[in-house]
């Protein structure tokens, strides 16, 4: 997808710029999710996201990309990713991965959440497994990025936290990218192992981690609307990301709210000093 395009390295003041607009996004991604309630649309949703971005003198990452026409991307059970909000109706149960990006004086934060609608004992145990295990391979990778010395060692970790007792499809088509003063950047950064491991990590760098999984196989296809990817065999899928950036004492989740404090403790990582934020 990026070959070997140069790599936009930010300095610290324009990180923190990323910072703001991953703060827009995290905000926006928190008011979905507390939300969403079955028997609303995905539309619904969208429009609660591209309020808060509005509020926030931000603008969506998203709309109008490419000719996207939505704020986010809701994506329901067997749909992956780039769902387009409409007037789908959803129902206890389903599986719902929310993508969203903002803009903040030129700089993108991009995340993503997925979780399992609606009252517990209508959820599907294997449902909230590959939620939780997705969300868990998308720590692991931004954990590995820590200590990492190639971008590859992030879709190492990646893999090893999906392919565990229970092996779940790793989706290969679609994968994190670098961010910057555009949603995607240069380098590409993998979900799986892969014998080119990448650039060096180097301070600068900012990256949105997401893995996508499926309780199938990992093969998948683009709907007629030439935006929604959905697994090849009707299997569901899970959908996690962050932006994280590289800063010379370690990383920082820009898309985090706590800047990946309490999830990096409990993997042995500090996350960095972050200033003019």
């Amino acid at each position: 997808m990026f070959g070997r395009e140069r790599i936009e390295y930010k300095t610290p003041e324009q990180v923190a710029k990323m910072r703001r607009a991953g703060l827009v996004v995290a905000d926006a991604l928190a008011m979905v999710e507390s939300a969403a309630r079955p028997g609303m649309t995905t539309g619904d949703l969208d429009a609660i996201a591209a309020a808060v971005i509005s509020d926030a003198g931000a603008t969506s990452s998203f709309l109008g990309y490419h000719g996207y026409p939505a704020t986010l991307c809701v994506s329901v059970n067997d749909e992956v990713v780039h769902g387009i909000p409409g007037d789908r109706v959803l129902g206890a149960g389903d599986i719902v991965s929310v993508d969203c990006g903002a803009i903040v004086e030129g700089w993108h934060g991009d995340s993503a959440v997925s979780f399992v609608l609606g009252e517990s004992e209508r959820s599907d145990p294997a449902d909230v497994a590959l939620v939780e295990v997705t969300r868990q391979a998308m720590w692991a990778g931004i954990a590995a990025l820590a200590t990492a010395t190639r971008v590859g060692d992030i879709g190492a970790a990646v893999e090893s936290a999906l392919t565990g007792d229970v092996a779940y499809g790793v989706v290969e088509e679609y994968t994190g990218h670098g961010i910057g003063s555009a949603m995607h950047q240069a380098p590409e950064v993998l979900n799986y192992r892969a014998r080119d491991r990448g650039p060096r990590v180097r301070p600068g760098m900012c990256l949105a981690i997401e893995p996508m999984a499926t309780r199938g196989e990992r093969f998948t296809q683009v709907c007629e609307d030439d935006w929604t990817v959905v697994t090849d065999d009707g299997s569901r899928a899970a959908h996690w990301e962050h932006t994280v950036a590289v800063l010379t004492d370690g990383i920082w989740v820009l898309t985090a709210h706590d800047g990946g404090a309490s999830e990096l403790a409990a993997r042995g990582v500090r996350i960095a000093a972050l200033t003019g934020a």
